[in-house]
């Protein structure tokens, strides 16, 4: 079992992808893009029925998978102790025991994600272990407070210490098709976010179709976010294969005009281990192997490492184990 670290490489310091500094707003761009909803549909149809990895191969994806997590709490009853016990787990997201036998001793996840209310705790509970702290920030979920709010709440997010800050757009902006506004929405808060990675949460739930999600990605990208992030987990509807492909290839697009990297996160929904492996071979396939490190791609995450978990052990041991048998994240 010790292959797997040796085949797969054993965790190691994180790549850091130069911020991206954005460029102006082209609207001929934005203007002229076009989705063919059938294509995307039939080819992300595909991914989970012709795409199967199992063995080894399967733990090196499902670990792959942890390492690009950022463990999230963000429910009103939050409390330090909760987010202490959070981090302890994105410390040692996995059994040591399993990780000794697959040999991927020390991985760890990518962030962790909170309220602002929560920075401190979390702080010092991953004091020394290298994983950043991400906030949420702009009104979270729904973006609708008084913009020097949105903005001051972001200010004062870094000032606390948060090294990377999930903003929520203006959908209004994106459904009345005002891309001035929301770029220059945008770049108010990259200034703000300062040396803090800005990840923009499109909500594609509430964007109405691919191609608004489509022109929102790429308005967010020349605007400066570092990260393009799918949902805030809060929609009815969040991250779906479909809207992936799309904003994948967007970042392709953005990435071969410009040169500049920008990052992938999809965020709600996604629960199971097989889903993950599914999300890592379409980012794998669409943008290649250096997306699918920490710096260019996150899972949005609270109820995924459980499974992915359980999945490991059954790998290591043959047999499936009970939910309680696992911290929970």
């Amino acid at each position: 079992m010790k292959t797997l670290g040796q085949d797969h490489t054993t965790p190691a310091p994180q790549a850091i992808t130069p911020r991206n500094a954005g460029c102006a707003l082209d609207l001929g761009w934005v203007r002229s893009i076009r989705v063919n909803r059938a294509a995307i549909d039939r080819r992300a149809a595909t991914l989970p029925a012709r795409r199967s990895v199992k063995g080894p191969h399967q733990a090196a994806w499902l670990c792959k998978a942890v390492a690009c997590m950022d463990l999230t709490t963000l429910s009103g009853d939050d409390t330090a102790a909760r987010v202490r016990r959070l981090c302890a787990k994105a410390r040692h997201p996995v059994r040591a025991d399993l990780l000794q036998a697959l040999g991927m001793e020390g991985l760890q996840v990518g962030a962790v994600c909170v309220y602002h209310e929560m920075i401190g705790p979390a702080l010092e509970a991953l004091e020394g272990s290298g994983i950043p702290v991400a906030a949420v920030s702009t009104g979270f979920p729904a973006g609708l407070s008084p913009l020097r709010l949105r903005v001051a709440e972001i200010e004062d997010s870094v000032a606390a210490g948060a090294q990377e800050i999930d903003i929520v757009i203006s959908r209004r902006h994106v459904l009345e098709g005002n891309w001035e506004a929301l770029y220059d929405e945008l770049r108010l808060f990259r200034a703000a976010c300062g040396a803090a990675h800005m990840k923009a949460i499109l909500a594609t739930g509430e964007l109405g179709d691919l191609g608004q999600v489509a022109r929102a990605a790429l308005v967010a990208m020349m605007a400066g976010a570092d990260f393009i992030k799918t949902s805030t987990g809060k929609e009815p509807v969040n991250a779906t294969l479909p809207v992936g492909l799309v904003m994948l290839r967007c970042i392709r697009a953005f990435h071969e005009r410009t040169g500049q990297r920008v990052g992938m996160k999809p965020a709600g929904g996604i629960s199971k281990a097989k889903d993950a492996i599914t999300w890592l071979v379409m980012v794998k396939e669409d943008l290649g192997d250096r997306w699918l490190e920490p710096d260019l791609f996150r899972f949005g995450a609270s109820s995924l490492l459980g499974d992915i978990e359980r999945q490991l052990e059954h790998h290591v041991t043959g047999a499936y184990s009970a939910g309680w048998r696992h911290g929970l994240a």
